[in-house]
């Protein structure tokens, strides 16, 4: 069996739509679950909740079939996400961090073009916000398969962890 890989997303509700904006991609650690936790604990205490402006609809496509709306304003994203790729979190990244919320990943690319112009039409008609406060993350593992990912711990920026479970 392979070690599982772990990331960090926001969670977003976007009209009816449950999605998640990624601050750190999947990866494996290079410590313990509870030194990642510690790590995002201390790091996360020092960063202010931050607004996101949520742009067109995009994929990942050739590198994977996920769909995604881009992040507009990414700056706070990129921050972010350098300030926490360390310690037990650290990795080398295969393709460089793009901000995005993720719609949909998709197990292979057949149904890619047309989850992408569904998204896209969608987008165009959806009149709520399209900014969203970034103010907790949650630190997932995989899980059996790669589409599957458990929640362990959420942490609120500014504050120390607000909730953990073990499963």
């Amino acid at each position: 069996m392979t070690a599982p890989q772990y990331g960090l997303v926001a969670y977003v509700k976007l009209g009816h739509l449950p999605a998640h904006l990624s601050i750190l991609p999947p990866r494996l650690l290079q410590g313990s679950e509870e030194e990642a936790l510690t790590t995002l604990e201390r790091l996360c205490d020092g960063v202010a909740p931050f607004q996101v402006t949520l742009d067109g609809v995009d994929s990942f496509r050739p590198i994977t079939p996920t769909v995604f709306l881009r992040v507009e304003t990414a700056a706070p994203m990129h921050q972010l996400h350098d300030r926490l790729n360390t310690a037990a979190l650290a990795a080398n990244e295969q393709w460089s961090y793009t901000p995005h919320l993720t719609i949909v990943k998709l197990a292979d690319e057949g149904r890619l073009l047309a989850a992408q112009e569904l998204a896209r039409k969608r987008w165009e008609a959806y009149r709520g916000p399209r900014r969203t406060r970034v103010e907790e993350l949650t630190f997932v593992r995989e899980g059996e398969s790669a589409s599957q990912w458990t929640d362990l711990a959420s942490v609120r920026l500014g504050r120390a962890l607000a909730s953990q479970s073990r499963g």
